[in-house]
């Protein structure tokens, strides 16, 4: 039995998957078995108020998970599908509360990954997907980072390489009173509008149900805190920590000569973002006093993501 094969058995027994999406590794179940959803859950650590994303095969599967399906829902899943924008709707019926935290809407998507798509055809029906790693801690985009949490008993691993994206998907709120970015991502507002032909809100939502992950405040932690600096210079005023590691551009001012440690990132967004969590996973198992990073001034909606990501880490626990 090949892989796929033997993770589709897996997944219809019940258990859970690890599989690989352009995005992050997601630790995926099947949609329809709430057992198996709660046990996602339970394995991440995760709380019940937090949502997940369906990950469908088609844009006819994804429209299966949802009680209606608009022409503008219509028009950003052929644009962006597949892809890493995720769609929030009203949910169909036979989607268990588990999955959308007792509301109302689903958040569905279609990944790029050809592993992701293989295996939700072999299962033949959605799956939900959450980043496959513990609640709150920096997302995994390698095999390596899956396999370092999970034993075999646990999570069938499909090995995808390193993920494409290296960051969550764009999450957008599609309602009848507008469209409003619920998370960013790599694909942004402007990009959104161009093909709505309408604005788009940002932001998330207020107090309620979560409609969409990706609205905690505090998340994608190291175990070490995390401090941002405008400048690398800045930086200078950690060199008094008994050891410190420095996430910023090369040559970027900081000495980091031992106990410290000097982590090197791309000044190209797509390559600083697909790099980023391995980044900040190098820095947290040297066990460092604190990780220092250099927040990037570029523009558009790829710096735009990695600068939202990097405030939640940092933000207080």
């Amino acid at each position: 039995m090949d892989a796929i094969a033997h993770a589709a058995a897996h997944l219809r027994a019940g258990g859970l998957v690890a599989m690989p999406t352009e995005t992050v590794y997601g630790l995926a179940a099947l949609v329809r078995d709430a057992g198996a959803v709660e046990r996602v859950f339970a394995a991440k650590g995760r709380p019940s108020t937090n949502p997940l994303i369906v990950h469908a095969s088609s844009l006819e599967m994804a429209r299966g998970c949802c009680a209606t399906w608009t022409a503008e829902a219509d028009a950003l899943a052929r644009a962006f599908w597949p892809g890493p924008v995720t769609l929030v709707l009203p949910k169909a019926d036979w989607v268990p509360d588990v999955v959308t935290a007792g509301g109302r809407t689903v958040a569905v998507r279609v990944p790029r990954h050809p592993v992701a798509l293989a295996l939700i055809e072999a299962v033949g029906e959605p799956l939900v997907a959450p980043s496959a790693n513990k609640s709150g801690y920096v997302s995994p985009t390698t095999v390596e980072h899956v396999r370092g949490v999970w034993s075999e008993a646990q999570v069938f691993v499909l090995d995808g390489g390193a993920c494409e994206v290296g960051l969550e998907s764009t999450v957008v709120a599609v309602g009848h009173d507008g469209l409003r970015v619920l998370r960013p991502g790599v694909i942004g507002p402007e990009e959104i509008e161009r093909v709505a032909g309408r604005p788009v809100q940002e932001g998330g939502e207020g107090a309620g149900v979560a409609a969409s992950p990706g609205l905690i405040g505090a998340h994608y932690q190291p175990q070490a805190r995390v401090v941002l600096v405008e400048r690398p210079e800045d930086g200078r005023a950690y060199l008094g920590e008994s050891k410190a590691v420095f996430i910023g551009p090369p040559g970027g001012g900081v000495d980091a000569g031992a106990p410290h440690v000097a982590i090197a990132m791309a000044g190209d967004a797509a390559e600083y973002a697909r790099n980023l969590y391995d980044a900040l996973r190098q820095a947290d198992a040297m066990e460092p006093s604190v990780i220092v990073v250099c927040v990037p001034e570029g523009v558009g909606p790829t710096w735009d993501a990695v600068r939202e990501r990097l405030g939640r880490a940092a933000a207080s626990r």
